[in-house]
């Protein structure tokens, strides 16, 4: 049954009262105006609430989930509730942890996270009466100390857990000399809420987790013993299909169908992908339209064009039962003897190529296919296909600034789901590992740095710039501890096995803890959630009806 809430002027009353707020009176106040001349002149004084009894009763409000302007509780009230009494008058942002709306007139801001209010913050001016120097001896010593600073605060934030389920938290700038008594700024009463995405997780084993990390190669063109066993038993997250698995579109449909199948007892869907960015990189049948090239479309420099493109390989992939495309290609075209990249890349220009890669990544979203952007830091400027050999760029931070990471700028600015991870060595960054493998590029550079929250997806490890250097399972290990999410195996499912064993072997050693695994469990069930993927069966593809559809697209 849905907890309702009831906040309204009356309630708010009643609680002050309650608390014994109201009773603040000046000295000078008279209890009544009604005597007589023979009754003495008897002046009464309100009593004051004192600090420590103020600070008990805050208290004990935390204990119950609230605070004294909020009839709610923390962690059952719905912040559809808040919204049908409240009428949020002050900002509201998305943070990490939730979505935060402030109520100026309530003295309060609430923080809300998976429908229901996890985070109270109150502000009352009655908390002027309660000062630093009351709080350790009314409640002792803090369960936990913190700190927030920016340009306008310097705070202590003192953090007790006043019960299993809640912390109440007293906010105050920091003590200095000229004030070594600071008031109260404000409380906050917090609770753990879990998402929906966050309860999945929770109900998952390690081995359903581990697969989640893996998007793996198949062999032929229909389904075989290798590929039940990657998908039933090792649980993988999901597959990719090359031209050998590709014949024809019955065929392909049909083989996307009995993965999904195969997945029925999984926890989440699979993400069924594929490479099909047009131009010579296209693995559906032979009979689909040809969609132009990368580089047809920067020359161009149409973004309704470019949107409609993406479009168009949503709705191919949309058809065949696909959810994932390795699309589009964000590489700055910047060395004209690239081997690996060339036609396959917008324009040498980067901010062509922002603007209308930008607009072939919504084209394919709006298809509800999952864009994967790629090839992070930048393999434009590569004289060697990483497909046979390791590529080394040999440029500073700064210098991949100016150029290669103004397209993953915009696309990290744009929400881009999932971000592809080059191999590409890179001294001037990480002397040892290529991007795939390295810590700096990956979580102090894309995630820190450029502050990238979705999906990290490294390019496909069984490429010779991996293998001739790395075992390939110790490769994969490094990679998730350097901060990707799902590691692409793209060939040989006993490759992919392999992988997911050393990785295993590395949690039950504590090389890599299992809280490092969730983390990126998370991402991926947050974007199969928004996705909105389901393993349901795909029909057969009119071609002659898609193929109307595309022309009439890109015309």
């Amino acid at each position: 049954m849905k907890k309702v809430l009831y906040i309204g002027t009356a309630a708010v009353l009643a609680g002050v009262v309650l608390l014994g707020f109201a009773l603040k009176m000046d000295s000078g106040e008279q209890k009544s105006s009604h005597k007589s001349d023979a009754e003495p002149d008897i002046t009464k004084e309100e009593p004051k609430i004192s600090a420590e009894e103020q600070i008990q009763e805050l208290v004990r409000q935390a204990k119950q989930g609230t605070t004294p302007n909020f009839n709610g509780i923390a962690g059952k009230t719905t912040a559809e509730g808040v919204e049908q009494e409240w009428t949020a008058s002050g900002a509201s942002s998305e943070t990490e942890t939730g979505t935060y709306t402030e109520y100026p007139e309530r003295d309060a801001t609430i923080g809300t996270r998976g429908g229901l209010v996890f985070d109270i913050r109150y502000a009352g001016k009655d908390l002027e009466n309660i000062h630093y120097k009351d709080l350790q001896p009314t409640l002792g010593d803090p369960d936990e100390v913190k700190t927030f600073q920016d340009d306008t605060h310097d705070q202590l934030i003192w953090i007790y857990q006043v019960n299993p389920e809640y912390q109440l938290k007293w906010i105050l700038p920091k003590p200095t000399n000229s004030t070594p008594n600071p008031a109260v700024d404000h409380i906050a009463v917090w609770t753990k809420v879990e998402t929906k995405e966050e309860q999945m997780l929770s109900k998952m084993t390690l081995d359903e987790k581990l697969g989640q990390l893996f998007i793996a190669g198949i062999d032929g063109t229909d389904i075989n013993e290798a590929s039940k066993q990657l998908i039933e038993q090792h649980k993988i997250g999901g597959v990719i299909f090359y031209a050998n698995n590709v014949d024809t579109p019955d065929q392909t449909v049909q083989f996307v169908n009995s993965l999904k199948a195969a997945n029925q007892g999984n926890p989440l869907p699979l993400f069924t992908s594929i490479d099909q960015e047009g131009g010579r990189v296209a693995r559906l049948p032979k009979q689909v339209a040809k969609i132009p090239t990368g580089a047809a479309i920067g020359k161009t420099n149409d973004p309704d064009y470019a949107f409609n493109i993406g479009t168009a390989l949503g709705k191919q992939l949309q058809q065949f039962g696909f959810n994932m495309d390795f699309a589009p290609v964000l590489d700055v075209n910047s060395n004209p003897n690239n081997p690996v990249i060339g036609d396959r890349s917008y324009s040498a220009d980067p901010d062509v190529v922002s603007q209308l890669t930008i607009q072939t990544m919504k084209g394919i979203e709006k298809q509800h296919v999952i864009p994967v952007v790629k090839h992070f830091p930048g393999h434009g400027d590569t004289s060697v296909d990483s497909h046979l050999e390791l590529p080394k760029v040999n440029k500073t931070l700064q210098q991949l600034e100016q150029l290669e990471l103004i397209p993953f700028k915009s696309a990290i600015e744009a929400d881009a789901d999932v971000i592809m991870v080059a191999h590409i060595l890179l001294p001037q960054l990480d002397e040892t590992y290529p991007a795939s493998m390295s810590e700096p590029i990956i979580t102090s550079l894309l995630r820190k740095q450029l502050g990238y929250k979705g999906v990290i997806m490294t390019d496909d490890m069984t490429m010779k710039a991996i293998t001739n250097h790395y075992g390939l399972a110790d490769a994969a290990v490094h990679s998730i501890k350097a901060g990707s999410d799902v590691v692409l195996i793209a060939h040989d499912p006993a490759k992919t096995v392999a992988a997911i064993d050393a990785l295993k072997a590395a949690v039950a050693s504590n090389e890599i803890t299992e809280q490092r695994i969730d983390e990126s469990v998370l991402r991926i069930i947050q974007l199969k959630q928004k996705y909105r993927l389901e393993d349901k069966s795909t029909k057969n593809v009119n071609i002659d009806q898609l193929n109307e559809e595309i022309e009439t697209l890109l015309k």
